[in-house]
């Protein structure tokens, strides 16, 4: 495989034959387009199930009189399960085949849905919780999406912030149309007698991974690679590089873990009394808002730098985080709250195609899956926190909590990278006269590497 071309602002495009000797250019290229059509189809599947899952799961939770801790419980092992299994992909789907592992994870997400389904023993819940398949919002950043992130990571650097916009869209959209589907299983009860309520909802979950998995064997057959190669991770260079961010991105999501969407159907429920039907409708406007700003920062991130989009547009998001529970009624809760879904998402098509852009291009599943599981391993204690500062603290402590982690998390990110990553990805770097990075500040970048480790 051929070394990767690395533009002036830092990022990799693909080299010319991907695929090895013998592959032509056009069969590349109608793969890749294959690929993006399969994984933004399975990812609009799963995130409708995760959306509609994720609300009924914490509206049952909490009608059933789960203890708080109980309930706290169940969202912190399906944290730790995503965590836990996004390493297994990073250390071995280089082994198993993205394409084989992808599927297995989504026979996965059936089976677990169905444990959910079926019964509310305690325990039972906690293993499916801990098979890293369920979510507790509908956009994910699990093992599955490492995996789809890599395979869109294939795309040419210049177009990759305005795909994963384009992906992350999807995801947000259908998951506020399965939001929205989780308020009629309670109007169905309404208008017909003995329609079933609750969890038995929940089968649709086995039904949408059937039609994932079988989606997902339209993927292109992955090319042979030597043994030495399926081995590899991350080279010296790019494990620095990847530590860093992973390290930054897990305060960044504990403080996110403080508010999941299952919690904050719970706590609008134990706090206002809302019902999952008007939190359904919340988050199915929530996602609308979020697949706006995803696409907005697929627009933005070219022209204002991956870094600064990441930052400039999550720090008014998680002020207003923090005063959502100071908000005198229901009403000016959700408002603030649906304001706040406008920009809270805007950094993470930057934040993959940034990922994307510091490490090799078979690199880049490693470097996913072990960012995402730095995000996922500060996770699982956020929710017990979360139910710990409503009981000992106030009801407004887990909101406080979140928005203050999350914009000490901005400005660290900043100050780590601004250095080496001011403008990258920004499309006037080839532009005669722009400045562009030299080689010592790409190094700084990509984690510490001294110029003479950078790829040319």
């Amino acid at each position: 495989m051929g070394a990767p071309a690395f533009r002036g602002d830092g990022v990799s495009d693909p080299p010319p034959r991907a695929g090895g000797p013998g592959i032509r250019v056009e069969d590349r290229d109608a793969a890749a387009a294959r690929t993006v059509r399969v994984v933004i189809t399975v990812q609009a599947l799963r995130a409708f199930a995760y959306g509609f899952s994720a609300v009924l799961i914490g509206s049952i939770l909490a009608a059933e009189g789960l203890p708080d801790a109980a309930a706290g419980a169940v969202f912190t092992v399906m944290l730790a399960g995503m965590g836990g299994m996004s390493l297994l992909v990073g250390r071995f789907s280089g082994r198993l085949g993205r394409r084989r592992t992808y599927r297995v994870l989504l026979a996965g997400m059936g089976v677990s849905g169905a444990v959910f389904a079926v019964t509310s023993w305690l325990p039972a819940l906690l293993l499916a919780a801990a098979t890293g398949t369920l979510s507790t919002d509908a956009n994910d950043s699990g093992p599955m999406t490492s995996i789809e992130q890599a395979m869109l990571a294939g795309v040419p650097a210049r177009v990759r912030a305005a795909l994963y916009g384009r992906y992350n869209a999807v995801a947000y959209l259908a998951g506020s149309l399965g939001a929205l589907t989780a308020g009629a299983p309670g109007g169905i009860h309404l208008l017909v007698r003995g329609a079933p309520v609750g969890r038995v909802w929940l089968l649709a979950l086995p039904v949408v991974a059937a039609v994932a998995v079988a989606v997902a064997g339209h993927l292109p057959a992955e090319p042979a690679r030597p043994a030495t190669a399926r081995g590899r991770q991350l080279s010296e260079g790019s494990r620095r590089a990847v530590r860093r961010l992973a390290a930054l991105f897990a305060g960044d999501a504990f403080g996110g873990s403080l508010v999941v969407q299952s919690f904050l159907v719970f706590w609008f429920e134990r706090r206002f009394g809302a019902v999952p039907e008007l939190m359904a409708l919340v988050f199915g406007a929530a996602g609308i808002l979020q697949a706006g700003s995803a696409l907005l920062a697929g627009w933005l991130a070219p022209r204002l730098g991956l870094l600064e989009t990441m930052v400039f547009t999550h720090i008014p998001s998680n002020l207003m985080l923090a005063a959502v529970p100071f908000m005198p009624g229901l009403g000016a809760a959700i408002g603030l709250l649906l304001a706040r879904f406008c920009l809270s998402q805007m950094d993470v098509p930057a934040r993959q195609a940034f990922v994307a852009a510091m490490v090799r291009p078979e690199e880049q599943a490693a470097a996913a899956a072990y960012t995402n599981a730095g995000r996922y391993a500060s996770r699982p204690a956020g929710p017990v926190v979360a139910t710990a500062l409503m009981q000992w603290a106030s009801v407004a402590a887990p909101f406080v909590a979140a928005g203050t982690i999350k914009v000490i998390y901005d400005l660290a990110v900043y100050a780590t990278f601004r250095a080496g990553a001011r403008g990258l990805g920004r499309r006037d770097a080839g532009v005669p006269g722009a400045v562009q990075p030299s080689a010592e500040t790409r190094a700084a970048a990509a984690g510490g590497q001294p110029p003479s480790a950078l790829p040319r």
